[in-house]
């Protein structure tokens, strides 16, 4: 008999750890190699996970809605097929049928003392908002991580013990939080009219992180209006070229990421994040593109090292992010480590928006719709009344690190960038 550890696998350079959302085989059951064995999800990311050979799986060790590190063991399976399977009692029985899943013990109280220096990752704290945990009660939670940082799965594993009210530790309880005197709306619901949709997982996560960027950072929003024209009219003249030459098609967005990743340049203390009283400036250049999903639902994908790329290549990577986000084939690590990010409102027939901040970046600009109108220009002759193209553009940034004079600079830079375009751009 030859048992093959099923393990949690890699599935992106900054991803450690990530959520069972559903086992599609139970215990006992055969399985081919490649299979498609659990569904997890990372962040705003669902993956399938196959099985590494073919057998009969022995044993499961976690369940859904569990919280497993890279490298641990999920399950076992032989290879073979004629292992011995283990029952939710302990025992031990022939695979000749399916058998239930292992049920889990109920998790051992963990005897916690307060540390007022741990660090709390913005994702913790969004936890332990949501799950009524105190400041007190989070910091006094034993980290797993490097230097002992407190990870998603040391809170969760924390709330089960915490689920056991007679085996905590009467020493850890939480204060009630005060509450608000203000009456909650009265909802009006009108039965056989009106109907109840619930969240889904990518929403409940979306609301969430909305309303913790919204606590964390104090928005400020900054407007300009930019003639876009030459970079139209260039955009128009090159498309089927650009199409033949590279097998991609030329949109603005890699354009506006462009103009983005100079200014950036040109004002690196915008492209930050804020860890308590330090500021994080960030060496590498990942521009997000906010993109709506099939489902209505929002997703942030990362062009990486923007800075680097040739018009070709941002085009490239805008193109296969946007094709991957339509069809629900981004990779966990192409949702990860963006630095600053973009909203294309315009797509939608905006003319302009005032976007909330993608934690835990400082800013994030709206690009509106780009409009045809009649515009007073200067030229050799004097004022003349010409039809342009124009766009607004809106920056709203984290007013703790960024003031008006950078947020003011950076977005004049960017449109600076869009209007200054050069027609006689190669391609």
């Amino acid at each position: 008999m030859s048992i093959v550890e099923f393990k949690m696998p890699k599935m992106g350079e900054s991803i450690s750890e990530a959520t069972i959302i559903s086992w599609l085989k139970n215990v006992g059951d055969k399985v081919e190699a490649e299979e498609t064995l659990l569904e997890v999800a990372t962040d705003k990311v669902d993956s399938e996970v196959p099985a590494p050979c073919s057998g009969v799986i022995t044993e499961i060790r976690y369940q859904k809605d569990d919280v497993v590190a890279v490298g641990e063991v999920l399950a076992l399976i032989s290879s073979d097929g004629t292992a011995e399977v283990k029952t939710q009692k302990g025992e031990v029985a022939k695979t000749n049928a399916p058998q239930p899943t292992t049920a889990q013990s109920a998790p051992k109280p963990v005897q916690l003392k307060s540390n007022p220096d741990a660090f709390l990752s913005p994702l913790i704290i969004s936890i332990a908002q949501k799950e009524n945990l105190s400041l007190e009660e989070v910091q006094s939670i034993p980290g797993s991580g490097a230097e002992g940082r407190i990870q998603k799965s040391d809170v969760f594993n924390y709330l089960k013990s915490r689920k056991y009210p007679l085996q905590r530790n009467p020493q850890l309880a939480v204060p009630s939080a005060p509450v608000s005197t203000y009456p909650k709306p009265v909802i009006n619901f009108v039965e056989g009219k009106d109907r109840i949709v619930e969240m889904d997982r990518m929403r409940k996560m979306i609301a969430d992180h909305m309303v913790y960027s919204k606590q964390t950072s104090p928005h400020v929003t900054s407007y300009i209006e930019v003639d876009v024209t030459n970079l139209v009219n260039w955009r128009n003249e090159v498309k089927d070229k650009f199409q033949e030459k590279y097998n991609e098609k030329l949109t603005f967005t890699p354009i506006f990421v462009d103009a983005v990743a100079k200014a950036i340049q040109d004002f690196p203390m915008i492209n930050v994040s804020v860890d308590d009283k330090k500021i994080i400036v960030h060496n590498d250049i990942n521009i997000g593109m906010a993109t709506a999903l099939p489902s209505g639902n929002l997703i942030v994908p990362v062009v990486r090292n923007a800075n680097e790329k040739s018009l070709s290549e941002l085009a490239a990577s805008v193109n296969h992010l946007a094709d991957s986000s339509r069809n629900n084939k981004l990779k966990p690590d192409e949702v990860q480590g963006s630095t600053f990010t973009i909203s294309n409102v315009g797509t939608f027939g905006s003319l302009m928006g005032t976007p909330i901040i993608n934690q835990p970046e400082v800013a994030i600009l709206a690009l509106g719709i780009i409009k045809k109108r009649p515009e007073v220009i200067t030229t050799e002759k004097g004022d003349e009344i010409a039809i342009r193209s124009m766009m607004y553009l809106s920056l709203s940034f984290d007013h703790r690190v960024v003031d008006g004079f950078l947020g003011g600079s950076f977005l004049r830079r960017v449109g600076d960038y869009l209007e200054k375009f050069e027609t006689t751009t190669a391609i």
